[in-house]
């Protein structure tokens, strides 16, 4: 038989093979995550009639005399380039820009995606269309599955650490008073609204009240002292503290420049004395206007009310105590090689010996950023995938004709017999 009409029919067999493949592209256009194939081809074995021959002598060298057999499927790839985002407003979808893959779990398995377009189950799991769960870090640096509870409830913290910050001005006169309010929270949760009063004392000292200094009691009523020098360093700040038994105790504590200032002192919270830790290492003393701050910790017991995912993959609660809590950060993973990822269907992939082992970590550590409300496109290009659909016809047609003109000639070949 004629080696044109086997080579014929391996070209058959490529190309319907890459319209294979163009026909899965143009199928998936609209899918989001998906990531589009391509063929390539590579010449199959030749058969040589004559090897090359050396120069010699009077004589030149000749080159090899070869009939090439046929095409074959070199590659079939993936293609693992960034498609362009649509903005969809729901807060669960979610896009990657740039290198990484969202991280599913499936039983032992892990798989990987592009496509972000996430749900909760019945039990605040977080997962995608087929049910597979989303992988994330929780506060610990652990893997694991996220789970959002929305009846979750934020637990009341009381204040312990008080901070003041801003500025008393150096150059407000002797009694002059500046106030302002802050709330401390108790032990049972409740919060206290507390008034506080700086007065300018005596050149560079500042007396802090916790009651209208109009109303003061020296003895039964906490205050503090806070003296400064020239350059407007703490170097001295009066505390007072209660042992336990509503006594208060007046403590001296001596800074130098540069030293962390935190003392312990007493706020009276619904007629009782009770001992916090103020840090004044940002309370300045320099000309200007007085606006000092006042920063406690501690929270008011708080209902979770929504949350929403950040760019480095936070997963943000937000209470209705007006907390934001991370609740975890989604994981991203990446590979060596993403053009070896195996497609196992439903936009998801799973490692193969020849992409690498999966590099998880978080968004933004050398991994793309998290888009939220956004998805990835298909990064199919119709235009492309229809003009290498008329080169793959045109190609499938071109080789049927060499197996028909290779029957004609048998044919030519039966009928000498005639």
């Amino acid at each position: 038989m004629l080696r044109s009409m086997y080579s014929g029919i391996s070209g058959l067999k490529s190309f319907q093979t890459k319209l294979d493949v163009i026909g899965n592209n143009i199928a998936n256009v609209n899918t989001y995550g998906f990531k589009k194939g391509r063929v390539t081809f590579k010449d199959a074995m030749s058969q040589t009639i004559s090897g090359a021959v050396a120069a010699q002598g009077n004589r030149g060298g000749m080159n090899p005399k070869q009939v090439g057999l046929g095409t074959e499927i070199a590659t079939i790839d993936s293609i693992h380039t960034e498609a362009s985002m649509q903005s969809t407003g729901r807060s669960l979808d979610l896009a990657i820009n740039g290198d990484g893959y969202f991280v599913f779990k499936d039983g032992d398995q892990y798989l990987f995606s592009r496509a972000g377009n996430l749900y909760l189950d019945e039990f605040g799991t977080m997962v995608n269309a087929d049910g597979y769960k989303v992988q994330a870090f929780d506060m610990d640096g652990n893997l694991g599955d996220v789970i959002v509870n929305v009846n979750a409830t934020l637990p009341a913290v009381a204040t312990q650490s008080i901070g003041i910050s801003g500025n008393l001005s150096s150059n407000a006169v002797d009694g002059f008073v500046y106030s302002q309010q802050f709330e401390v929270v108790d032990s049972n949760g409740k919060t206290n609204r507390i008034d506080i009063y700086f007065e300018k004392a005596n050149g560079n000292e500042w007396t802090v009240y916790f009651t209208n200094p109009d109303t003061f009691d020296s003895t039964t009523d906490p205050h503090m002292v806070i003296q400064y020098d020239g350059n407007g360093n703490i170097t001295q700040v009066i505390s007072m503290t209660d042992n336990g038994s509503g006594t208060l105790t007046s403590s001296t504590n001596t800074f130098n420049p540069g030293d962390s200032v935190s003392v312990t002192q007493a706020i009276t919270v619904d007629g009782n004395n009770v001992n916090y830790s103020l840090n004044l290492d940002q309370l300045t003393f320099q000309q200007g206007s007085n606006d000092a701050t006042i920063l406690p910790d501690g929270n008011t017991e708080g209902q979770l009310l929504s949350f929403n995912i950040g760019p480095t993959g936070e997963i943000n609660g937000i209470y209705s105590n007006g907390l934001i809590a991370t609740l975890g950060y989604l994981a991203v993973a990446k590979f060596s090689n993403p053009s070896g990822l195996q497609s196992v269907g439903g936009n998801l992939f799973q490692s193969s010996v020849n992409s690498g082992a999966a590099n998880i970590g978080y968004a933004g550590d050398g991994r793309g950023s998290i888009l939220s409300e956004r998805l990835e496109m298909s990064n199919v290009d119709l235009s492309e995938e229809f003009t290498e659909m008329i080169v793959a016809q045109r190609g499938f047609q071109a080789n049927t004709r060499i197996i028909t003109t290779s029957d004609e000639i048998l044919q030519e070949l039966v009928n000498l017999k005639r």
